[in-house]
Parts: C-alpha cells; structure tokens; sequence
C-alpha cells in the first residue's frame, strides 16, 4: 500500500474518497426520492410532479454551475482545503432542511443551495490528488476516490429503501415521526457532518503553497477564455464527460416517467413498494456499474499508460449499448432492463479520467478552478440535454429524441478526446502565463 500511497498521501486519498461518497449520495439522492417527496407535497397522482421533478434536478444543476466557479476560483486564491470543508458543510445543511421543506418553492431553494455546495468537493479532491502523489501513480489515487464515491449512490437508494427501519430509531430518539424520504436527507447531512470531524489532519498542497510565493494570476477563471487554444482545450475537457450525463440524466433518472413506460418493460413481478422503486433501483445498478467502470478504466490507463485510449474505448462501447438500450430493451422484464443499467454505468465508468485529465491538462494557478468547474459544467450540461430531450420528443418521440441527443453527446467527445494532451506523467509544477 506505501509503495502506491507513499507518505501522508494515503489520508488525502481517504478523506477525498469518503467526501465524494458523501457528495454522490447527496447528488441523486433528489432523483431517488423526487416522486415520494413531491407526491407529500403536491398531493398523490399530481399530473405536474413529473415536469416539476424535472425543474426542481434543473435547479440543483444550475447550483452546481455557479459553484463550480466559485469554489474553483476560491480554490485556487485561499486553498483546495478549505474548499473541501466549505462545501460539504453548505450541503449538509442544505440537505438536513430539505427534510423540513413543506412548499415547492422552499424546496426548490434548498436545492439550489445544495447544488452550490455539492460542486466544490469532487474538484478540490482530484486536484490534491494530482499535486500530492507521483506522476506515475497518481491514477490509483483518483481511481479510488471515484469508484468507492460512486458507491454513495447506491447507498442513497438503500437508506431510502430501509427508511422505515432507520425511521423507528429516529422516532423513539425524538419522538417524531418521519417519512422515508426525509429520512433519506437526514442521513445525508448527519453523515457530511459527521466527515467535517473526520477531516481533521488533511494537508495542503505543497504545489499550491510553492505557488502562492509566486507573482502569477491565480483563480483567474477568464484565463481560460482570453487565449483560444487554452478555450478550446477547456472546452475539449468539458465535452469528453458530457456523455456521462446523459446516460445518468436521461436514460436512467427518467426510466420511470419515460424510458419503462416507452420500451413497454414489464414490471408485473413488482409489488406495489417496488413500482414505487423503480427510479431508485435502476439508478444504484447505474452507479454500480459506474464504481465498476471506474475501477476498471483507472487500471486500464495505468496498464497501457495512456487516459485517452482507454476514454476513447468507453465512449465507442457507451455508443454501442445506448443503441441497444433503446432499440433492443422493448417488452424486456425490468430485471433485465436494470441489468442493462448496469451495463450502461460501467460504460460511462471513464469519470475518473475524465477528471484526472481536465486536472493535468493546465497550470497549478489555475487547476483547482478547471478541475472544479470542469465536472459541475458536465453536470450542468444536464440542463441543455433534458431541455434538447424534451423538445424533440414533442415532434418525434421519446426514443427518437435520446438517440439524437446521445449522438449528439457522444459525437462531440469522441471529437474532444482527441483534442486534448495525453498527461499519464505529465510533471504538475507549472503554472498558467
């Protein structure tokens, strides 16, 4: 273990990963509870919960886009560390009292503001991550932080669906009653405030800290827009994760408004508290597959010291099984129709290169503010892919629309991921001019 996690490496890799597990739980949680907790407040059978679940996950990606600038500039100007221990508190505060939320509009407050605070954690891990470890093995460090993070949403999916268990025990501690949903954003907050204590003994980077005796424009976020090739590798960057999201956003947090209903999946072998699942249970087996992925593509990369080859080799199979997915799935039993969200997960399991790339493509001044809006900008490119999603389902169906948009998505990283530098040992002491 010392000889992949030399010196105090190994807690940075620790505290990241259990943050981002952390931050993951919180990120899907809204799509696993939205129709429980909606049909709480707007009443069971609502015609508007769909269009408004869809609002409220637009709301919390829209916060993540203007985090993901402020705690990336912040980042690079004051600190990684301090971006770690500032996010996680606004978003488990966010998600405690989203547990207390009785109207639509507090509700969709709540979420802006988690959305706010979820977008600084993953960027603030990666770039410590990079800046600590050896050119060499710095993979394995991303590697775990990433695929043991995906695992967060599986366990949203378990605390929700054991939510009458959890629910006795905060009712004899408080006296209150709770529903399964509440539950689900108690447990979330409780455990990132529990991780804040945790967190005591991580260390800065020593890159970062070199760099602040230097006379160089840090966290400046329009360096990357003045000089066109610095753009258009940012932008590059940007582009190779879009698929990701649109997998997760479209295919799977719709399948139970949309994709289930559409490809005629037969979920009679589901009671009454599965159908209620069906969201919930296709998203674990999506980042199931996603932790897998992950896992998978990080040895691959170090195998054949190369990140491209082995993103280039995701997106063509993400291709392939988006086809299958809404040209080969109609009638199947929904056993098989989560089997094959895991498959899609593991397909898109490229996130931790994709990240570890957009980290080592530019300078130390400002590689926390790439790294930290680089992923939230890929989470909120979810906005335009819903929004284009929807409106071409109007004129030419819902399956016809998700094939444009993948190709759409999956075309335009194909074309990034060549644009960008391969950096498997690219040495991180440099700065941005």
């Amino acid at each position: 273990m010392r000889n992949i996690f030399p010196g105090r490496s190994l807690l940075l890799v620790v505290v990241a990963a259990l943050g981002y597990f952390v931050d993951i739980y919180d990120l899907v949680l809204f799509n696993v509870v939205k129709r429980e907790s909606l049909e709480s407040i707007m009443g069971a059978g609502h015609p508007g919960i769909t269009d408004m679940g869809i609002d409220l996950f637009n709301l919390q990606m829209l916060g993540m886009l203007i985090g993901g600038v402020l705690w990336g500039v912040w980042g690079d100007k004051k600190g990684r560390i301090t971006v770690l221990f500032g996010s996680i508190l606004l978003y488990s505060a966010a998600n405690i009292a989203n547990a207390f939320t009785t109207d639509l509009t507090t509700y969709a407050i709540v979420r802006f503001i988690a959305g706010i605070g979820l977008a600084g954690e993953l960027g603030a891990g990666i770039t410590l991550i990079t800046e600590t470890m050896p050119r060499e093995k710095r993979g394995y460090g991303t590697m775990v932080v990433v695929a043991f993070g995906a695992l967060g949403a599986v366990f949203a999916n378990e605390v929700y669906v054991q939510g009458q268990r959890i629910g006795m025990l905060l009712t004899d501690l408080t006296g209150a009653t709770f529903m399964d949903w509440q539950i689900a954003y108690i447990v979330g907050g409780t455990m990132g405030l529990v991780l804040l204590i945790m967190r005591v003994g991580a260390f800065e980077s020593g890159l970062f800290t070199n760099m602040q005796q230097k006379d160089v424009r840090k966290g400046d976020f329009w360096m990357l827009f003045r000089d066109r090739e610095r753009f258009t590798l940012y932008l590059s960057c940007i582009l190779i994760g879009v698929p990701v999201w649109y997998v997760v956003g479209v295919l799977v947090n719709l399948s139970q408004d949309v994709f289930v209903p559409q490809l005629h999946i037969d979920t009679s072998a589901l009671d009454a508290d599965g159908q209620k699942h069906i969201n919930g249970v296709a998203i674990r087996y999506a980042y199931i597959g996603l932790s897998l992925g992950d896992l998978l593509s990080a040895l691959l990369s170090q195998l054949f010291k190369s990140r491209k080859k082995v993103i280039l080799g995701y997106l063509f199979a993400n291709l392939l099984l988006t086809l299958l997915f809404l040209f080969g799935m109609d009638g199947a039993t929904i056993n098989t129709y989560n089997w094959m969200c895991l498959l899609l997960g593991t397909a898109t399991g490229y996130w931790v290169l994709f990240v570890t790339v957009a980290s080592e493509q530019f300078g130390t001044n400002i590689r926390s503010t790439v790294a930290t809006t680089t992923p939230n900008f890929v989470r909120g490119s979810v906005l335009l892919i819903t929004y284009a999603f929807t409106t071409l389902a109007a004129p030419i169906g819902d399956i016809r629309s998700a094939l444009v948009v993948g190709l759409v998505c999956i075309g335009g990283a194909i074309w990034a991921t060549f644009r960008v530098k391969e950096t498997f040992t690219r040495d991180m002491d440099f700065v941005e001019g």
